[in-house]
């Protein structure tokens, strides 16, 4: 167990260290892996940025995403095909789903104004401080991929096994060094997991050159 995201963030530098290189920057799952990638920032020398991502949620049911949406310099959006298919969501419902998604991570783009780094052929940490469904990873990765980043490295403190699995097959390297069976909950592995706020994210924004 970590104890905060801080305490992660160190856990998870210590197994970065050969990630450290000149083509090398860190992209941070906002809000809770900004925490998380200021210790790997430190540790390794890297400059940081944010990629915002936002799940595509259903109205009233929180707990199931659609899918997600991410943008950096490229959006992309991913889509869960079997909750598309259970809930019988048709294009149109999809698509008016997607506007409020993105019209939430408009909103969240405009609190944390900076100009994106472009990854293309250079190594791109993706951090975040867990993993459970990967909805929004995904999207993250989607983006990057577009974008032509030269390797996608996902870097979590904790996560689902099966998830971290999955996705690890879509990236050139995936460090998950703590992946419990059974997992119920990112929080549940911190002994504070309080909410990140926007003062603190623009803090370490501007500690490490993006603000």
């Amino acid at each position: 167990m970590y104890r905060d995201r801080h305490d992660a963030g160190r856990a998870l530098a210590r197994l970065l260290t050969e990630m450290a290189n000149a083509d090398a920057f860190v992209l941070a799952l906002p809000r809770g892996g900004v925490p998380v990638a200021e210790e790997i920032c430190a540790a390794l020398g890297a400059p940081l940025g944010l990629l915002p991502v936002r799940k595509i949620g259903l109205p009233g049911q929180s707990e199931l995403a659609v899918g997600a949406i991410a943008r950096h310099i490229a959006e992309a959006r991913v889509l869960n095909d079997d909750i598309v298919a259970a809930v019988g969501l048709t294009p149109d419902e999809i698509e008016r789903l997607t506007r409020r998604a993105r019209e939430e991570l408009d909103a969240r783009l405009a609190a944390f104004p900076a100009r994106p780094r472009d990854p293309k052929g250079k190594t791109a940490i993706l951090v975040d401080d867990g993993l459970a469904t990967g909805a929004t990873m995904r999207a993250a990765i989607a983006a990057l991929r577009l974008e032509h980043a030269g390797e996608v490295v996902v870097a979590l403190p904790v996560g689902a096994p099966d998830t971290v699995a999955e996705i690890g097959r879509t990236v050139e390297h995936m460090v998950c060094p703590f992946q419990p069976r059974p997992f119920r909950s990112v929080g549940e592995h911190y002994l504070h997991f309080g909410q990140v706020e926007d003062e603190e994210v623009r803090r370490i924004l501007t500690r490490f050159g993006e603000s």
